[in-house]
C-alpha cells in the first residue's frame, strides 16, 4: 500500500469562528452587566474585527472561495452534476452497442451494489469517519498544490474574481462597520442603520451578478454557494428588528396584531408569546447581528 507523507493540517478557521460565534453573547451579556449598555459596544467592537481578521484569512486560506455561513462551514468547492456525470459515463461505459449491459458490465455492477450494500450494513460508525478523514488527509496535498495567490486568482477568474471578492469583503466587513458606527452614534441614530444597509446590498448585488455567469463552466457557482446566496438574501429581513426601524414601525406594527387576535383562542396566546420572544431577542444585539 502506497502512502503520501503527511502534510501539516491548516490553522481551524472554522472551528475558531464557532467558537466566536458561541462566545459573543456571553460577552456582551457581561459588558452589559460590568460596563453598562453604552460601554459595552467596545467590547462588541472587538469580537466582530476578531471575526473579521479571522474570516479574511479563512477566505485568503480557502483560496478565495465564497464563505458558507461565514466561514462556519467548509466549502469544497465540489459541483455534484460533475460527479454525476462521470458516474454516468461510467454506467454507460458499461453498456454495449444495443444498450444492453455487456457480460462484464453486469458482472461489475452486480458486485458494486453487493459490496455498497454489505459495508453500509456491517462498516461501524467509527470506521467510515476514520475513512473519511483518510481521505481528506490523502486529497490534502493536491488542494494544497492548487491553491492560488490573489493575483493569479484575479487574472484567472477577471471580472468574476472582482465581483466575488467585493461580495465577499461587504459581507465579511459589515458588522464592523454596522458596531463601529453604533458606538459613535448611537444605536437609535439612522446612519449605522442605513449604512450597513447600503454596505449589504452592495455586497449582495457583486455577489447576485455571479449567477449571469452560471453557464459558464469557469464561473458557474456550485449548490452550497447558491444556497449561500439566498441565505445572505433572507438575512436581510433582520434589518425590521433593529433600532431605529424595529422601535419606530416593526414593533408598532407587532403590537397592533397581537391585539387583533388577543381574543382568538389559542391564536392569540401563541401569537403574544411569539411577539414576546421576538421583543426580548431584539434587545441584543447578537441575536439581531447576522454575522
Amino acid at each position: 500500500m502506497q502512502t503520501r507523507p503527511p502534510e501539516p493540517s491548516s490553522f481551524p478557521y472554522s472551528l475558531c469562528l464557532n467558537l466566536l460565534k458561541d462566545l459573543e453573547t456571553l460577552v456582551e451579556v457581561v459588558a452589559q452587566h460590568l460596563y453598562g449598555d453604552d460601554n459595552k459596544w467596545n467590547f462588541i467592537a472587538v469580537t466582530e474585527a476578531t471575526k473579521v481578521l479571522a474570516r479574511l484569512a479563512f477566505l485568503r486560506n480557502s483560496g478565495y472561495k465564497m464563505l458558507l455561513h461565514g466561514g462556519e462551514t467548509l466549502n469544497d468547492g465540489k459541483y455534484p452534476n460533475d460527479a454525476n456525470q462521470q458516474q454516468t459515463r461510467r454506467h454507460l461505459s458499461r453498456q454495449g452497442r444495443n444498450g444492453n449491459f455487456t457480460p462484464e458490465g453486469r458482472a461489475l455492477s452486480a458486485m458494486s451494489r453487493f459490496g455498497e450494500n454489505a459495508r453500509i450494513l456491517s462498516d461501524p460508525t467509527w470506521f467510515r469517519r476514520a475513512e473519511h478523514h483518510q481521505r481528506a488527509i490523502m486529497e490534502l496535498p493536491e488542494t494544497s498544490v492548487k491553491k492560488p495567490t490573489l493575483s493569479s486568482f484575479l487574472s484567472e477568474k477577471g471580472v468574476h474574481g472582482v465581483l466575488l471578492l467585493m461580495g465577499e469583503v461587504m459581507f465579511i466587513a459589515r458588522p464592523l462597520v454596522y458596531v463601529l458606527l453604533i458606538r459613535k452614534y448611537g444605536f437609535r441614530s439612522w446612519l449605522p442603520w442605513f449604512a450597513s444597509l447600503t454596505v449589504d446590498l452592495i455586497g449582495m448585488t457583486s455577489s447576485t451578478t455571479l449567477l449571469l455567469g452560471d453557464k459558464d463552466r469557469h464561473h458557474r457557482l456550485s449548490n452550497p454557494e447558491k444556497d449561500e446566496l439566498r441565505r445572505r438574501k433572507l438575512l436581510l429581513a433582520l434589518y425590521l428588528m433593529r433600532d431605529p426601524c424595529f422601535s419606530r414601525y416593526t414593533r408598532q406594527k407587532l403590537e397592533s396584531t397581537e391585539k387583533l387576535l388577543e381574543h382568538v383562542p389559542i391564536v392569540g396566546f401563541l401569537t403574544a408569546k411569539l411577539i414576546e420572544l421576538l421583543v426580548g431577542a431584539q434587545t441584543r444585539y447578537t441575536y439581531m447581528s447576522g454575522s
